[in-house]
């Protein structure tokens, strides 16, 4: 579920965040950057439990309408495609799924229900829905395209979803774009014959990249007053204001990689740091932080030091 550039967000907000020293014991500070990312999987299992309480929603609406006392035709042979749709049982019937949610505590939807309503009553006023409900049997392709469809465009965007996961959990906000974009991703491999673990999403994609978190947060620590000093050297007409806000973490970060990282081209680190800048600082900071590397960069290549390894790397 987490890419690379995530992983450096984390980062990034564990060492803003930290006052210590270099001399510290930094496992306080790696614990609270591990529970930062474990908070991403909540939030994924959170979304996850929505989708149910939304298929129950849909199906509980079906059974009070055939119990009218004035019931139509429509309200006794009523249309259950949504509410029989192929996606949203397989994540329903999922034993596994259950019980992690239950677990973890993650079903907020029976206190707050109302946000059940809201996204229930947005998808029936689509038209995607219309259209998916105006058609005959579906397929598992339309079903899956489907439920794409309306996460993409009906509940991922939803204002009042957004609001809500922001007051539940700050970080949250961060990780919205990432956990929505691993679901519909999730969506597009569905196939029934897929085991229960299937929709139990894996955080690291391998074990390097939680290795690469906790050396990025460590070696970035580590190193933390040679770095400054480092471009302190580079920054004597800028101000110090800005050297101790966000953007002199992210140098200390883009520093790290360009010295402790030899693995890793320069270009992406350079793209991964302007890119993380201008979503998160100062509207000025990537032409700084760019300006900074590309300084560091040629120092080092004149100098011969800090050389990547590896083809294609520098």
């Amino acid at each position: 579920m987490l890419n690379r550039r995530h992983i450096r967000i984390k980062v990034m907000q564990s060492i803003f965040a930290f006052k210590g020293s270099e001399s510290d014991d930094f496992s306080k500070d790696e614990k609270f950057l591990f529970h930062s990312i474990e908070s991403m999987s909540d939030l994924y299992f959170a979304i996850m439990a929505l989708l149910i309480e939304v298929q129950k929603k849909s199906r509980s609406h079906l059974e009070k309408s055939q119990k009218k006392l004035l019931a139509t035709e429509a309200d006794i042979n009523p249309n259950r495609k949504f509410a029989d749709n192929v996606v949203l049982e397989f994540i329903s019937s999922n034993t596994m799924l259950r019980e992690v949610i239950e677990k973890r505590k993650l079903n907020f939807w029976d206190l707050d229900f109302e946000y059940v309503d809201v996204i229930y009553k947005a998808i029936q006023e689509s038209d995607v829905y219309k259209e998916y409900m105006a058609k005959g049997p579906s397929t598992l392709k339309e079903d899956k395209d489907f439920i794409i469809d309306i996460y993409s465009e009906v509940i991922a965007p939803n204002d009042k979803l957004y609001d809500y996961f922001e007051d539940k959990r700050l970080t949250w906000v961060d990780d919205l774009p990432v956990v929505n974009t691993a679901i519909v991703r999730l969506f597009k491999k569905l196939k029934l014959t897929k085991p229960e673990t299937f929709l139990i999403a894996e955080l690291f994609k391998d074990e390097d990249d939680r290795k690469f978190a906790k050396d990025l947060l460590y070696k970035t620590l580590l190193n933390s007053s040679a770095f400054q000093e480092e471009i302190s050297k580079k920054t004597t007409n800028w101000d110090a204001d800005r050297l101790a806000s966000l953007d002199g973490v992210l140098l200390k970060m883009a520093l790290c990689e360009l010295q402790k990282f030899p693995s890793i081209p320069v270009k992406v680190t350079i793209n991964e740091y302007l890119e993380i800048a201008k979503e998160y600082s100062t509207p000025k900071s990537s032409v700084f932080i760019n300006g900074i590397l590309d300084k560091t960069i040629k120092e080092y290549k004149q100098a011969n030091i800090h050389n990547k390894i590896g083809r294609g790397l520098v």
